[in-house]
């Protein structure tokens, strides 16, 4: 036995590059302890392993390092030695950075499983291959004489039911979470079930990326991308299922409002009602004239077709002559424009493409996360408008889902999936269906939403026939956070009214 012992200040760490020189990657026990820095080398179990020659099997190595000094103990039937004495400090710096990487507070060193993250009442159902995360409030199962309940609720003694149950829809960046305050008395408001769920990319529904190399189906489909809109509605008309009900009552805030209206254009018998918390729907005014100017000058150019074709039986042979040039060429440049739109098409799809590309880069990635850890916070603080409100609960809330693995690429997918992805049967854009909604429809928004501005929702509520529109003060953009209580209650007095319920009388909704 040898012992040897340093100065204070002394390189005190092995150097791991001298390790793998002698034991290859048979180093199997390599580990640091709490108040000193050791590990130990010991000869792995498998029989075959051969040191190199300068060194003995029965080599043990500890290193113990003090406040004081640095000791060294070393068995060996070899007088060979480490060569020098000195040791590097690569080892420890490595770990150093590593442990060093935060996003937004949360350490980004050890993700774990969504499941493992998952609370008590938390469930998991499968969806085409995606564990869907999501919470569910059954009023029926639970006592009706809560004092919690009849606080958050305002309702008299005897709640009147509406019967049908309700899934809620989150925004983009939010999660389950978002909705904790206002499940139950929703419940209870319903007389029925209430689901909240993650949608993917977000909260702890599972992160899917092999959807990429999955090969077509038998009639030639590509796999349906789960961060899709497509898969957003699908998963919203299966929770109906899943809850056992031919109706639902939707739910959605903010990009989560698009969701609920796309449902409702995909099974409109499934939906009993539409409750849009400061909706995400209509793009803003610059966007839609320039939509609305493209289509009106396609308009003119059909009528001017016609006008052309009308008019191509004149007396004169000569006027008729120039007419049929005038004509031919008019339908030369029109041919050429539809190349140069051909053109602009190739580009475009050319583009998406690129995006696509970029979106799913590691640069991409980088940025996303720099951007996360420098705004998120921010972004979700100055979506109330009293941000005393914003309190460490729901930053942690809010941030949680940062310990998921792949959280942040599942992110880039969806965005390049909103970005990129068209449907394969084109479709109206919803800003143009939205007359055509008979279900009744509530709409809630803050009068100091700096996100969504409520002017928004009243143009909303303007383009929806019969639609109702509640404005709360004194509220950003998070209504049923913010300002739980008063939206719990614009909620019930909706669907007391939507649905014929009469004052002191409970109904049962027959669906």
């Amino acid at each position: 036995m040898m012992m040897m012992t340093t100065a204070p200040g002394a390189v005190n760490s092995i150097s791991l590059n001298y390790l793998h020189q002698h034991y290859g990657h048979n180093i199997i026990n390599a580990r640091r302890h709490g108040g000193s820095g050791s590990f130990n080398v010991k000869q792995p179990c498998n029989s075959n392993f051969k040191p190199n020659s300068n060194f003995n099997p029965s080599l043990i190595i500890s290193t113990t390092v003090s406040t004081r000094t640095t000791s060294l103990h070393v068995s060996a039937s070899s007088s060979s030695a480490a060569p020098g004495g000195q040791f590097s400090d690569q080892w420890v710096d490595a770990k150093k950075k590593q442990s060093g990487k935060r996003i937004a507070g949360i350490d980004q060193d050890e993700l774990l499983d969504p499941k493992v993250l998952a609370d008590a009442d938390s469930c998991f159902c499968e969806f085409k291959g995606v564990h869907i995360h999501h919470k569910v409030y059954d009023a029926e199962s639970k006592p009706n004489n809560s004092l919690q309940n009849q606080a958050l609720t305002q309702l008299p003694q005897q709640i009147k039911k509406i019967g049908f149950p309700m899934i809620l829809l989150h925004g983009f960046g939010a999660s389950v979470f978002s909705w904790s305050r206002v499940m139950e008395p929703l419940g209870e408001v319903t007389g029925s079930k209430v689901l909240a769920f993650d949608r993917p990319a977000f909260g702890l529904t599972s992160r899917l990326f092999s959807f990429h190399h999955s090969s077509p189906d038998s009639k030639g489909k590509k796999p349906l991308n789960p961060y899709s809109m497509a898969f957003a509605v699908l998963a919203t008309l299966y929770l109906v299922d899943f809850l056992a009900a031919e109706k639902a009552i939707l739910v959605g805030h903010s990009a989560g409002s698009l969701v609920a209206v796309n449902s409702y254009f995909e099974a409109p018998e499934r939906v009993a009602a539409l409750i849009l918390v400061a909706p995400a729907i209509l793009a803003p005014r610059i966007v839609q004239k320039v939509v609305e100017r493209n289509r009106s000058e396609r308009n003119e150019s059909n009528d001017q077709i016609g006008k052309e074709r009308s008019d191509l039986n004149p007396i004169n042979p000569f006027i008729k002559l120039l007419k049929m040039l005038s004509m031919f060429i008019k339908y030369i440049m029109r041919a050429i424009m539809q190349m140069a739109k051909g053109m602009a098409d190739m580009i475009n799809s050319l583009y998406k493409k690129a995006l696509s590309a970029f979106l799913r880069s590691a640069f991409a990635l980088t940025l996303l996360r720099m951007v996360m850890d420098k705004f998120g916070l921010a972004a979700v603080r100055n979506a109330f408008y009293d941000s005393k409100k914003f309190t460490e609960h729901i930053a942690d809330g809010y941030t949680k889902p940062l310990k998921a693995k792949g959280w942040d690429r599942a992110l880039l997918e969806f965005t390049a999936a909103m970005l990129t992805d068209t449907d394969s049967v084109p479709k109206p854009p919803v800003a143009k269906r939205l007359h055509e909604i008979s279900c009744p429809v509530l709409i809630v928004t803050g009068d100091t939403d700096r996100i969504v501005p409520s002017w928004n929702a009243e143009r909303l509520s303007r383009a929806i026939p019969g639609s109702k529109l509640e404005v709360i003060k004194h509220c950003g953009h998070l209504p049923h956070e913010e300002k739980f209580e008063e939206f719990v209650s614009i909620v019930e007095r909706f669907l007391q009214n939507a649905f014929g319920c009469s004052e002191g009388k409970s109904v049962q909704a027959v669906v």
